[in-house]
C-alpha cells in the first residue's frame, strides 16, 4: 500500500533527503515515498540496524537541484509539502511521555472522527512518540509557508490536548527519524504502534517491542474532515495576517515597543523538555525583531538554552532559524 500522497503532490513533489548515520552525516537525495516505502517493509536497502533520518517534509525540483549542486540543505526556502504532519513528544522519562501521547492521541481520533488505524504511533527507541496525523484529512497545497502553517496547526492541538510537544521538527529542511530505524545509544528502534498498544500497554512492554523493527502499512485513501479543514484555514488565515504585518513593519520601521512575554521568561526561566525548541526558535525571532545581531542573541539565549538541556549544536541551529524566520518574513 505504501505511502499516501495526494494528487497535486505526487509527482511535483516527490524528493526529499535520507541520513545514514549521525545528523551530521550527508544528506542524501532520495525519492521520498520510495525510501519511507523502504523502511516500512524492513527493505535491506534501508539499513534498519543503523541509526537513520529521513526528511520531515517533501520538495520539488528547485531542492534537489540545490542539494545536488551544494551537497547542502542549508538555504532552501522554496515549497514544501507531506503526506503527514508530525508530533514529537519527548520526555524525561517514559512514563510521563506515554501518558502525553495517550492524551494527544485520544483527542486527534475524537476531533477528527478517525478510527484507531488511520492513527499511526510510533515510539521513537528512546523517551518518546511520533504521532502521525494524516494531512489528506484536509488536503493542503505545497507553499513556501507549509511548514509554518504544520508548526502553527500542531501547536494549537497541542494545546487542546494540553500536551507540549517538540515545535523544532517543523523547520523547513528537519531531518526526522526513519521507522524501523535504530536508536544509536539505546540499541532499540523506531516501532510502530497500534492505537491500542498505545492506549494499554504498559511502558515497560513498549520498550520491550521495540527489541526488533517490524514491517507495517501507512493507512490511505483519507477523506476531507471538516473540522481538520477549518482548524488547518484558521493557521493559514493566521499566518497570512502575521506575514502582512511583518511586511509592514519593514516598510514602516514600526517596531513592538518591548520584548513580548515568552522570551522574559525563557530569558529567566529556561524551559521544560517539550517545549524548549519552540521558545529558544520564538525567543530568536523575537530578537530580530529589533535587529539583533546573531552575536548578540547567542550571548543573551545560550545560558538559558544550555540549562533547558539543548546540546550546543542544537543550541546555535534554533538561534539561527530563529533569527532567520524573522528576516524572511
Amino acid at each position: 500500500m505504501g505511502v499516501q500522497m495526494d494528487s497535486h503532490s505526487d509527482n511535483a513533489l516527490p524528493f526529499g533527503f535520507r541520513i545514514v548515520g549521525d545528523c551530521r552525516n550527508d544528506r542524501r537525495l532520495i525519492d521520498w515515498p520510495s525510501a519511507f516505502l523502504a523502511y516500512s517493509e524492513c527493505d535491506e536497502r534501508a539499513e534498519t540496524d543503523r541509526e537513520s533520518y529521513l526528511s520531515a517534509f517533501c520538495f520539488g525540483g528547485e531542492f534537489a537541484e540545490l542539494l545536488n549542486r551544494t551537497g547542502s540543505t542549508r538555504g532552501y526556502s522554496g515549497v514544501c509539502w507531506s503526506p503527514w504532519l508530525w508530533f514529537d513528544i519527548d520526555r524525561d522519562e517514559i512514563g510521563a511521555a506515554t501518558a502525553d501521547a495517550r492524551r494527544l492521541a485520544a483527542m486527534l481520533v475524537e476531533r477528527f472522527s478517525m478510527t484507531g488505524d488511520e492513527l499511526p504511533v510510533f515510539y521513537s527507541g528512546s523517551k518518546g512518540f511520533h504521532i502521525g496525523l494524516p494531512t489528506g484529512l484536509w488536503q493542503p497545497a505545497p507553499s513556501n509557508l507549509f511548514h509554518l502553517h504544520c508548526r502553527r496547526f500542531a501547536e494549537q492541538l497541542a494545546r487542546v490536548a494540553n500536551v507540549a510537544i517538540d515545535s523544532g521538527v517543523y523547520d523547513r529542511v528537519r531531518a526526522f527519524r526513519a521507522p524501523n530505524s535504530r536508536h544509536s545509544k539505546t540499541g532499540r528502534y523506531k516501532r510502530i504502534l497500534t492505537l491500542d498498544e498505545l492506549l494499554m500497554l504498559k511502558p515497560s512492554r513498549i520498550i520491550e517491542l521495540a527489541s526488533d523493527p517490524m514491517p507495517f502499512e501507512m493507512p490511505a485513501g483519507f477523506k476531507p474532515n471538516p473540522q481538520a479543514v477549518r482548524d488547518w484555514q484558521q493557521v493559514v488565515d493566521d499566518v497570512e495576517r502575521q506575514q502582512v504585518v511583518a511586511v509592514e513593519r519593514r516598510q514602516t520601521g514600526v517596531c513592538p515597543s518591548s520584548l513580548n512575554r515568552s522570551t522574559l521568561e525563557f530569558l529567566r526561566d529556561g524551559a521544560t523538555t517539550g517545549d524548549r525548541h519552540r521558545r529558544l526558535f520564538s525567543a530568536a525571532a523575537n530578537l530580530a525583531e529589533f535587529g539583533c545581531s546573531s552575536e548578540l542573541a547567542f550571548v543573551l539565549l545560550s545560558e538559558s538554552a544550555l540549562d533547558s538541556g539543548l546540546p550546543p549544536s542544537e543550541v546555535r541551529r534554533q538561534i539561527e532559524c530563529g533569527l532567520n524566520h524573522r528576516g524572511a518574513q
